[in-house]
């Protein structure tokens, strides 16, 4: 009857997880029962995988050892820290900040691990042993993952391995000898989850309604480009200082929602050049929210985005991004070869001008061609390295570019650069770069 208190307390401290959650106590089951030897949690990130493994664990008084993978770049550093975990060893002063046991190897690993439970006082229960970000697993040597999901198995104690990862769990499989874990999927929240949740912060003084109302406009606005709920709640706690604005000034009160809405609505799509960017702190989005105000036809860095900071070499990949997006392929010849030849007379003036491509917007190049402009536009000898083009895939993470086509054409894969001229140039100026002179519209 206590461990079904403790459930229903979890279940109403952390919304719209109710399935998830008795779907984990009851493979957990008692302390002395055997679980199953590998489980494998999967989701997006803030969909509340670690909260709810942690939550459950501790509630439950269950012995645990959660290890977060960033922190454990080799396999020693892995097993050290899973023995420091489950021992309960803490390194302070009195041991020279050393660790349980050095380990360098499995074998040595399933040995000192026994010792660990044996000294924990736990070998009548089951031992979870939780590895956040197990992505990171992939990159360590070949046999340790199959002998994490065989630990069970192979170091003959009651212990369950649970991997949490935003990956699907074929990502993992290499080769024979898998031992299949149990997976369980944490899927997005929908937006009568996120609302829920988010209504969860209402501060003090005012009403759940106000806030939930506040949420509701909130979403309608951010929720086609961002789903994420840490994002949200960052947005939520950024702009609700200015949402309240008015009834600070005793100019509104809590009840004129529309007047609230219009007054809000502007410095929301603001914010919305800014989604997943991070560009600035809160303290600088309340400054350039008070330019903004006493100056309301200047436009800000914060909604041009000309303050984005990138790496060198991605500063000119952009640009040679929007020179292939702006410039006819026939061009290129002209702008990036130093042996060109003459330009014909009837190419310099002609009547029937095309329309400019700033007009027309941007067009699609292949990545052959970007990086033949790259390499003609950067100063010194730059190599074909991964992290070239390692670089490509930031800035269409970041969507300053933008793939087109299928993404199985992996042998020629077509790109559109989707920034705009006054970007470009204020990128072009850090890098001493005149890109006018480079563009076809400007050269005619």
């Amino acid at each position: 009857m206590e461990q079904v208190g403790v459930v229903a307390n979890l279940m109403d401290e952390i919304p719209s997880r109710k399935k998830q959650i008795q779907i984990l106590v009851d493979l957990f089951g008692q302390k002395n029962h055997y679980t199953c030897p590998a489980l494998y949690i999967f989701g997006h990130s803030a969909t509340g995988k670690s909260l709810i493994i942690n939550s459950i664990l501790t509630k439950l008084e269950l012995p645990h050892a959660i290890v977060n993978c960033v922190e454990c770049h080799t396999q020693r550093l892995l097993y050290e820290q899973i023995l420091n975990k489950v021992a309960g060893y803490q390194a302070d002063p009195s041991n020279n900040y050393g660790c349980y046991a050095r380990c360098d190897n499995a074998n040595d690993f399933m040995r000192l691990l026994k010792s660990a439970i044996a000294e924990r006082g736990a070998q009548e229960e089951t031992v979870y042993i939780v590895l956040d970000k197990a992505e990171r697993l992939r990159d360590m040597q070949a046999n340790l993952l199959p002998g994490l999901l065989r630990l069970s198995e192979l170091s003959h104690c009651n212990v369950c391995v649970i991997l949490i990862s935003q990956l699907v769990w074929a990502k993992f499989r290499t080769g024979t000898g898998f031992a299949e874990p149990i997976i369980l999927h944490f899927p997005d929240y929908s937006k009568a989850e996120l609302l829920d949740i988010i209504s969860h912060d209402c501060p003090p003084g005012y009403s759940a309604d106000f806030y939930s109302s506040y949420a509701n406009l909130l979403m309608s606005v951010f929720y086609i480009a961002c789903r994420d709920l840490n994002e949200i709640r960052h947005l939520a706690f950024l702009n609700f200082p200015k949402y309240i604005e008015p009834i600070n000034k005793g100019l509104l009160t809590q009840d004129n929602a529309h007047k609230l809405w219009r007054n809000i609505e502007p410095h929301l799509k603001k914010a919305m050049h800014t989604v997943y960017l991070r560009e600035l702190s809160s303290s600088q989005w309340e400054r350039y929210q008070q330019e903004d105000c006493e100056q309301p036809g200047v436009l800000t860095c914060l909604s041009s985005r000309s303050k984005v900071e990138l790496p060198f070499y991605s500063k000119y990949l952009l640009i040679a991004a929007y020179m292939a997006s702006y410039n006819p392929a026939k061009t290129d010849r002209r702008f990036f070869s130093k042996h060109h030849g003459k330009i014909k007379k009837s190419s310099k003036a002609n009547p029937k001008k095309d329309t400019s491509s700033q007009l027309l917007g941007p067009k699609a190049f292949a990545l052959d061609r970007l990086m033949a402009i790259f390499y003609s536009i950067v100063d010194g000898k730059v190599s074909a390295t991964a992290n070239v083009f390692s670089q490509i895939s930031s800035l269409v993470t970041l969507s300053l570019l933008c793939q087109v086509g299928h993404d199985d054409q992996l042998d020629s894969p077509r790109y559109k650069c989707t920034v705009s001229l006054d970007f470009i140039q204020s990128i072009a100026r850090t890098v001493n770069f005149d890109i006018i002179r480079y563009l076809y519209d400007f050269v005619q």
